[in-house]
């Protein structure tokens, strides 16, 4: 008699479900996920997908903005003209998302996977309903995700006081884009707006922008943000905002107020966990109400798994999706690496990109990490930048001063997003300084600087002369 198929009910196809459902899939097991508002969930259809699209486009403005450097000559001003259409331009981002989200259906498709358009709710550890229909299942997985946060006195309204998923419901681009929140979701939008011909005021509670973020790339975004015109307020924290007419009022915490067109918050995301049956299925939540779990995706409460922006941890994309899959790996029987947050790569997408990846050095000269030593490289000493046009960036490395082991590194460039892999894979897999500096770099090239920073770091062979 052949053994019963395992039963993986999935609630949520974003990042973390889609990638869980295909593992499980191809791990043999009887895969239902349940959507409720499309496959690819908001990292696809609203969030991640959509905002890279738009910053696509915006990289392409800030280009003809700095081709005068090149030897080309524009007529009719810096940018030879150009304008962007902001019709045209969303509905390219709307478009692309739905391929995208299209693409993901006909994955799933393709590997038996049972699609369920629906809420979810657990009504028991192993049981989902969708309606009045009930799923049985071996192993369940909560992918709800996340979204924004609202902070009080500026609620959105989709036309003038706006969360980042309505931006591209808008007839032209704001003229006067006030941007609420520094972190990482405010400074790409507002790197990306001041380049579309917006022009951006960006409100940071905090001394400088990118706060979380390695201090020497915060530093040179706000100076680069500077110079491209944006007007950045630091130690500025929003209490209101106030539709006026044809614009908005924000009201800064001082009493100072800041007149646009629109405003768009970024304060935060706030886990969507409510009405899924946790606590009737005995599974916890925090006093934030994200779902917490261990490091191969469990929650407290047996047979059930999470993953994704709901938990909190991290959120990333990359890292939803290898939470997924690292819970079903681990729900059907397979060897299962935990996930490790400090081999995480991430990237800010402003212009030029932050990448990181590792140790970072606030780790280092704060003590949390011993034996360790810091190089930085500036991208204006590269010949490819040159020829290119590129003048702010750097490359920094970090490795243990014993052993030359790179811990991490931080790449601030144009496409540092493909550059920091070269980092990412020597800290997953333990490289030296000497196996990375000993590495053939294309000349001219970006990633050369990857290599001529790790030559920076190496040790001299004992006995050699100093």
């Amino acid at each position: 008699m052949s053994q019963a198929r395992a039963r993986i009910v999935i609630i949520g196809g974003g990042p973390g479900g889609y990638e869980a459902a295909l593992v499980a899939a191809q791990l043999g097991a009887e895969v239902t996920v349940v959507e409720r508002d499309g496959l690819g969930g908001a990292c696809v259809l609203t969030d991640c997908v959509p905002s890279k699209t738009l910053i696509a486009t915006s990289g392409m403005m800030a280009g003809l903005e700095a081709s005068a450097s090149l030897g080309i000559q524009l007529y009719s001003g810096g940018n030879g003209g150009a304008r962007v259409d902001a019709p045209r331009l969303y509905g390219r981002v709307l478009a692309l998302a739905q391929a995208q989200s299209a693409d993901v259906a006909s994955r799933l498709s393709a590997e038996g996977v049972k699609v369920i358009a629906g809420t979810g709710r657990l009504v028991g550890p192993r049981k989902v309903a969708v309606g009045d229909t009930e799923i049985e299942a071996d192993a369940v997985l909560i992918a709800t995700g996340a979204r924004p946060r609202v902070m009080a006195g500026a609620e959105p309204d989709g036309e003038r006081i706006l969360t980042w998923r309505q931006l591209y419901d808008l007839p032209e681009l704001p003229s006067e884009l006030i941007v609420i929140g520094s972190g990482v979701t405010g400074a790409e939008f507002a790197s990306a707006y001041q380049a579309l011909g917006s022009q951006v005021t960006l409100v940071s509670s905090r001394d400088r922008v990118l706060p979380h973020e390695d201090a020497d790339a915060a530093v040179l975004v706000e100076d680069v943000f500077r110079r491209r015109g944006m007007n950045v307020l630091g130690r500025s924290r929003g209490s209101a905002v106030q539709r006026t007419g044809e614009g908005v009022t924000v009201t800064l915490q001082d009493g100072r107020t800041v007149r646009g067109s629109h405003c768009l918050m970024t304060v935060g995301m706030v886990p969507n966990t409510a009405g899924l049956g946790l606590a009737e299925a005995g599974l916890a939540v925090d006093d934030h109400g994200f779902v917490p779990v261990d490091k191969v995706s469990r929650t407290s409460a047996p047979g059930v798994y999470a993953a994704g922006d709901c938990t909190g941890v991290l959120m990333l994309a990359s890292v939803a999706a290898m939470q997924g899959r690292i819970a079903m790996w681990h729900a059907l029987g397979e060897a299962v690496k935990p996930l490790r947050l400090s081999h995480v790569a991430a990237t800010i997408f402003t212009e030029p990109e932050i990448a990181t990846v590792g140790v970072s050095e606030h780790a280092v000269s704060a003590g949390e990490v011993t034996d360790a030593v810091v190089v930085k490289l500036p991208l204006a000493t590269n010949a490819r930048a040159k020829m290119q046009g590129f003048r702010d960036g750097f490359v920094k490395l970090i490795a243990r001063r014993s052993t030359g082991t790179v811990l991490g590194g931080v790449i601030v460039a144009p496409r540092a997003s493909e550059l920091i892999l070269a980092v990412s894979l020597a800290v997953e897999r333990q490289l030296t300084v000497d196996h990375v500096a000993q590495t053939f770099a294309v000349y001219p090239s970006l990633s050369g600087s990857v290599t001529e920073a790790a030559r920076k770091l190496m040790q001299p062979a004992a006995g050699s002369d100093s």
